[in-house]
């Protein structure tokens, strides 16, 4: 019983672990998942690695074959565009359900999410891009309190599967991108037309902020 319930946990902190390496580039596109390698780096034994590949396998963030392993699932132009149309489709409909059925407390959640993105600084280093964790759980909540009071956790969790796969691409090109735009700028004008109950314009303002992302996260390499 004991070797039953430690197996699926070591399995999900092992998804876990590997699944945020691989969305912030560790693991760069490509390369190779060597099994001895990874065994080594998380300390963990083979089985429960295997499991969690196959996850990943499943969300597009790795790939396997028979003949050379796993790897991590290579980026491309055409998936980042795809990736952008239907982010935007699918949070403008969500915008769209949620302004018309905003709430008091919708709209103090969303104001106190903006203002903890707005005091928070994207870089841990002024003069240069180096993560923050904190700006990215921000920026994460921010973008979610925006949607949320569409009610609908299908459309939600359809919306947070693409973000994952944008944030991918957004931390390629992070060093490059640093301080080329206003990003808080950005974000206030989303905010002000949503508050505002301007659908069309806050739409409009979304999809150019993240027509944006896409732009410079082509210009990688």
């Amino acid at each position: 019983m004991l070797d039953a319930d430690i197996a699926p946990s070591m399995t999900v902190q092992i998804y876990e672990r590997l699944r945020a390496d691989l969305l912030d580039g560790l693991w760069p596109p490509g390369q190779k998942l060597l099994m001895h390698r990874l065994r080594q780096h998380y300390a963990i034994g083979a089985s429960p690695l295997r499991e969690a590949l196959s996850r990943l396998v499943a969300e597009g963030l790795a790939v396997h074959n028979d003949q050379r392993g796993f790897a991590a699932a290579a980026v491309s132009a055409d998936e980042l565009e795809d990736i952008l149309r239907n982010r935007v489709a699918l949070e403008s409909l969500a915008l769209e359900q949620g302004l018309s059925r905003r709430s008091p407390q919708w709209e103090e959640a969303l104001l106190l999410a903006f203002h903890r993105l707005s005091r928070t600084p994207r870089s841990v280093d002024e003069d240069s891009y180096e993560e923050n964790p904190v700006w990215e759980r921000q920026h994460r909540a921010f973008h979610f309190a925006l949607l949320s009071a569409c009610g609908s956790p299908t459309l939600m969790g359809f919306c947070e599967q693409l973000y994952d796969r944008a944030y991918r691409y957004r931390q390629l090109a992070a060093r490059k991108a640093y301080k080329r735009r206003n990003e808080l700028d950005e974000h206030r004008a989303i905010f002000e037309a949503v508050m505002a109950g301007d659908l069309e314009a806050a739409k409009g303002l979304l999809a150019r902020h993240y027509e944006r992302t896409a732009a410079l996260s082509g210009q990688q390499g």
